[in-house]
């Protein structure tokens, strides 16, 4: 498997994670798996209230174990299988699928307002992604969620990419 690549980025007053992943998988296959709430459930460190098929309002829902916290969300923009916009809470979600050989490029663009975040999300996705990839080969496995993710890596994930994100 290919590692995942992972950068950031300032953007205005705010930060964006870079976090690249090569999958398997055509972009048709893996598309389902971002906007199919039973699917995101799978792998995703939240449930959606709603398929993220079109624009408008939703709620994504953070799971930690019996924990739930609710977050609104906006899908701004939706070109299936391709490009995925969307607002949590107040971080800006953008899924980038491109064929790559006969895999997919998954891209993530994940703005965040918080700077000292970003070790600890690109670690989060990390773990999603890990997870994702194995879905979709046809595995049973459970999403990494929450406090789990200490079970599966996550602290050592984190202090990998603090020490590869130049911090100016």
């Amino acid at each position: 498997m290919i590692e995942p690549q992972a950068s950031v980025v300032a953007d205005g007053d705010r930060w964006t994670l870079i976090f690249i992943r090569e999958l398997r998988q055509p972009p048709a296959e893996v598309w389902p798996a971002l906007v199919d709430p039973a699917r995101l459930d799978r792998w995703a460190p939240f449930s959606a209230s709603r398929p993220l098929t079109e624009p408008g309002e939703a709620t994504l829902t953070m799971v930690d174990g019996e924990e739930r916290t609710a977050l609104p969300a906006v899908v701004h923009r939706v070109e299936a299988p391709h490009l995925l916009e969307y607002s949590w809470g107040e971080d800006l979600l953008r899924w980038e699928l491109t064929p790559s050989g006969t895999g997919t490029r998954l891209t993530l663009r994940h703005t965040l307002t918080d700077r000292d975040m970003d070790a600890m999300v690109a670690a989060g996705w990390h773990l999603c992604a890990d997870v994702l990839q194995r879905l979709l080969d046809g595995e049973d496995v459970a999403a990494i969620r929450g406090r789990d993710a200490m079970n599966h890596g996550w602290e050592s994930l984190r202090d990998r990419y603090a020490a590869a994100f130049i911090r100016i």
